[in-house]
Formats: structure tokens, sequence, C-alpha cells
């Protein structure tokens, strides 16, 4: 797989609603029975926290992605996002640059990202079908063989066989030198962003710095260069994180 074929990505979730007494009552009670099956002694508002780790009870409202391409005899990698309070705008957004970037390379598309195997593809794959939105090829999974999905997965190419094994983005970052990802919020404050902040952009710039490390550990891993910081450039942010102007993003 050529690495210009490869559409890099990273999702981020929140729970369907801010307060779990705000999530409709036919779910809400399904909502915490699923929750409370495995965890016990949850308060609501901790149950509620788990909402963006499950598709059927949390929302997509950022998905970034990032692709590599030649420029001036130079690899670059262009990185786009698509967030928006409307996660159906936002969805099909993003599957509209997945089946454009699938034609140009007839077909020959992979999706990658970190712990994408268990939790992106999955989530979006789950979300695109509630709001029922047609899935792109790419992520079809109705029967095809493991080995037919071209979904490339960072972790699992770190765990070099052991199937136990997981390791967090910003330790591979770290192990590589390369500038994490984590140097304003995590995930686990995306939701507090999102709800009490109400800023989708620093959701959003976050997100693009996850696609860049995901980006540069893939490339790491496979024995290919590093991009050097001037080949990375967003279509939607400039570098301090101010929005472009303009820039054709209809989903914010």
């Amino acid at each position: 797989m050529r690495s210009e074929n490869i559409l890099f990505l990273d999702i981020e979730t929140v729970p369907m609603a801010s307060k779990i007494e705000e999530i409709p009552e036919d779910l809400r009670h399904l909502f915490i029975e699923k929750v409370t099956k495995t965890e016990e002694d949850l308060t609501e508002e901790e149950i509620n926290q788990r909402g963006g780790l499950y598709a059927e009870f949390g929302k997509i409202v950022c998905i970034s992605v990032g692709l590599l391409h030649m420029k001036d005899g130079k690899r670059h990698l262009r990185i786009k996002s698509f967030y928006s309070d409307d996660e159906k705008e936002l969805l099909m957004g993003f599957a509209g640059i997945v089946n454009q970037t699938s034609a140009f390379v007839h077909g020959d598309l992979a999706l990658c990202g970190h712990n994408s195997k268990s939790f992106d593809l999955p989530f979006i794959a789950r979300r695109m079908i509630i709001n029922n939105i047609p899935l792109p090829v790419e992520l079809q999974t109705a029967g095809k063989k493991p080995w037919e999905m071209k979904w490339i997965d960072t972790m699992e190419l770190w765990r070099c066989g052991d199937t136990r094994h997981s390791v967090q983005l910003k330790l591979l970052c770290a192990l590589f030198g390369i500038t994490t990802p984590k140097d304003d919020i995590d995930g686990s404050q995306v939701a507090e962003v999102y709800y009490k902040e109400k800023n989708l952009d620093r959701i959003a710039f976050y997100c693009e710095k996850d696609v860049r490390a995901t980006t540069q550990v893939y490339l790491r891993i496979v024995g290919e260069d590093i991009l050097p910081d001037e080949n990375v450039y967003s279509t939607t942010f400039n570098p301090d994180g101010t929005r472009i102007e303009n820039n054709g993003n209809e989903n914010k």
C-alpha cells in the first residue's frame, strides 16, 4: 500500500447530551443499564461521561483527515477537518472526501488511525447508519473477511504480533521524537470543551494534531522518513490555531 493512498484520520466524540436527564427517556435507561453492567457505584455525571465511548449514546463532533502528496519533489501532508454541532452534516462531508479520494486512486484507498480498528472506524460507521447515510465502500464490513478490509491501525502495527499490547499515541510520539498532540487537551476533556466552553475550533485543532502525529508515527513504523514541520499544513487552521476563513469547510 502506497502511503499516498492512505487517508489518515481521527475523530472526537462527546455524550449525546450535556446531562443524563437530557437524554431521551427511551434511551436513558438503556444507556444507564449498559454502563452500570460493567461499572458500579457511578454518579449520573460519571455515567454520562461514558456516552462518548459508545456510538449508540454519543455523537461525533469532529473528524480530521490527512493525505500525503508530492509537491516540488517533496512529500507533504495536507490536513482538513469536518466539525459541527450537526453530526449528519459533518458525516456527509467526511463521506464525500472518502468517496472522492477513493475515486481518485481507483478504489485503492486505505483508512488509518491510532486504535482506529477498535474505535474510530466502527464508531463512524455506526453513526452513519444511525444518521441514514450510505457507507463509503471503505467502511462497509458486511460480507467481507478481515483481511479484505483496508483498515490500518498504528497501534496494531506497533504490537508487532502481540495481540494484548496497547500503547498511547503520545508515548509513541515521545519514543520517536515526534511533536505530541496532547499539549493542550486530551480526549477526556473534549466533552467539557464542547458543552461548557462551546469551543469547536479548539477541539478540531486538537483533532488535527492527532492526525499529524498518527501520520508521522505510521511513517516511522514502516521505515519511511518523518516529515519536517514545514511540509505539514492544514486547510482549516493557521499554525496558531486560528481558523482559516473561507476555507470551504461548510461544516463549521
